[in-house]
């Protein structure tokens, strides 16, 4: 079965494009980001508010050529899924390559294909980010995930 992949084209450099995805995830794809992702071995986690995250592990690094992330821990905790797990034990790969003017990005989340569950749900996630993540790159300013805090009363 064919995992999901998605390539967009981005005016930018590949070095631009590989910092965002190893130092700058907050900025793209969710502002609840904690650990580190700038070396091999490291882990991070991101959430989506309290009933989604997933915790990665950066097993390879090519200087502004390839990311890869192994997804240790992931939990969608929504009605609609019955396995809310289901990225655990996939990979993600992230090709960039320089075409021309621009730089190519390409996704590949091995794992995550037509037959699991949360397909549909999580092929719409990543095209949101990565819409964000070439936003990002082109304007300075991402649309990551944010959560709201309530309003607090002014302290004096």
């Amino acid at each position: 079965m064919e995992n999901y992949s998605h390539t967009i084209t981005v005016t930018t450099t590949p070095e631009k494009a590989y910092d965002a995805l190893i130092h700058k995830i907050p900025l793209w794809w969710s502002e609840l980001f904690k650990g580190s992702s700038s070396q091999t071995g490291e882990v991070f986690t991101i959430r989506f508010g309290e009933h989604i995250h997933k915790t990665m592990r950066v097993k390879e690094l090519k200087v502004s050529s390839k990311v890869i992330w192994y997804v240790e821990d992931s939990l969608i905790a929504i009605p609609e899924l019955k396995n809310q797990t289901e990225w655990i034990g996939t990979t993600i790969i992230w090709d960039i390559e320089h075409k021309e003017s621009n730089t190519q990005i390409k996704i590949t989340h091995i794992g995550l294909n037509p037959d699991i569950e949360c397909y549909e749900i999580c092929a719409n996630g990543w095209i949101q980010f990565i819409n964000s993540l070439k936003l990002f790159l082109e304007t300075g300013k991402g649309n990551p995930y944010r959560e709201y805090a309530e309003e607090s009363p002014a302290r004096s």
